[in-house]
């Protein structure tokens, strides 16, 4: 029996994705997925006979349907949008898989965060700048409590998942000078990307004159724009 395969998609870009994780998606018997974040094109790419929209089913029902794929004998992929890693929910899924005696591989992918680090042309970490990267996600219905204002305060870059409906919110708690640089990113390497710059103090009114109300990652940090962040150049490069 193969092992289920958790493929990470790429950012929305279907061609970032990893080679081995293309390869597992062309060559799949069952490909699942979410439509609503992972882009039909790479869909389109597969061979499959079965693919399976995962939208709106049920965590029984999903664990299911990959448990009688895989104990039929076939190549069963579960593809997630950016990097399973990064708010993936595939632990839940890998462990129930497990207690039925079946194996799993895990396979990265580019996450939305690095997507839209190269939209924005910068690095996450700068010399002399930030050392450090700090993900994180603003509490919701899925999540009681945050630490977004003692993250902020940490002067480090920081990267804001899942807040997209709520930019104004996660702005008025962050505990940054009002100069701080910042940018908003919808739908990092998408052909409708949108960037928004601007600081602290601004980016969310900017957003909201933008109309981007979802799918959006925030970056606060001098990283985002480095030209006046007074960063240090590389020793490798003298």
């Amino acid at each position: 029996m193969e092992p289920v395969y958790f493929v990470g998609a790429g950012p929305g870009d279907p061609d970032l994705i990893t080679v081995k994780g293309l390869s597992l998606v062309e060559g799949a018997d069952l490909l699942m997925y979410t439509g609503s974040l992972v882009n039909p094109e790479l869909v389109a790419r597969s061979r499959a006979v079965g693919k399976l929209d995962s939208h709106g089913m049920a965590h029984a029902e999903i664990i299911a349907r990959l448990a009688e794929a895989a104990r039929a004998g076939k190549r069963v992929v579960r593809l997630h949008s950016g990097d399973p890693s990064l708010y993936g929910a595939i632990i839940e899924q890998i462990l129930a898989l497990e207690d039925r005696g079946i194996p799993s591989v895990v396979v990265p992918g580019v996450s939305s965060l690095f997507a839209s680090a190269a939209a924005l042309r910068t690095q996450l970490t700068l010399k002399g700048v930030s050392e450090s990267l700090v993900v994180t996600r603003p509490a919701g219905e899925t999540l009681e409590e945050d630490r977004i204002p003692e993250l902020s305060a940490l002067g480090e870059t920081l990267v804001i998942f899942l807040g997209g409906d709520r930019i104004s919110d996660v702005v008025a708690r962050l505990r940054c000078p009002p100069e701080t640089p910042a940018a908003v990113v919808y739908h990092a390497s998408w052909p409708d990307q949108r960037l928004v710059r601007g600081t602290v103090a601004d980016i969310a009114e900017k957003a909201e004159e933008a109309g981007i109300r979802r799918t959006a990652l925030v970056i606060v940090g001098k990283v985002v724009d480095p030209r006046t962040s007074g960063f240090r150049r590389s020793h490798l490069y003298p």
